[in-house]
């Protein structure tokens, strides 16, 4: 059975970091992009970065510079290091896999940037 669990999110002030990490299970997750999403109050759904099995990474550019992605195959965790936060970033961050025909969610992690 296939798990995915974020952790990590909180209420941050403005300037301030955050680490989330995202727990995979019940698949082969060395082979697996990984990304992750967020949705913001009254928004859709948006990319924030991605990276590949091999470690190549991409990023939406409102978050170039201040957000990093990075995985840890040996523990089958997704990292999102993010720093520089603005209010702006406030939302539900998720964690997704995807490969082929097999995409896994997590349940998402609340960040709140608020002074």
């Amino acid at each position: 059975q296939v798990h995915i669990v974020e952790s990590g999110g909180g209420l941050v002030q403005p300037g301030g970091s955050l680490r989330l990490s995202c727990a995979a299970s019940g698949f082969i997750f060395s082979i697996f992009p990984m990304g992750w999403y967020r949705r913001a109050p009254g928004k859709q759904r948006e990319l924030v970065a991605t990276i590949t099995s091999g470690g190549s990474t991409n990023y939406t550019d409102a978050v170039k510079g201040r957000f990093t992605i990075s995985r840890d195959n040996a523990k089958n965790t997704v990292y999102l290091q993010m720093n520089s936060l603005k209010p702006e970033d406030t939302a539900v961050y998720y964690c997704n896999a995807v490969r082929t025909i097999y995409t896994y969610w997590g349940q998402g992690t609340q960040v709140t940037v608020s002074s």
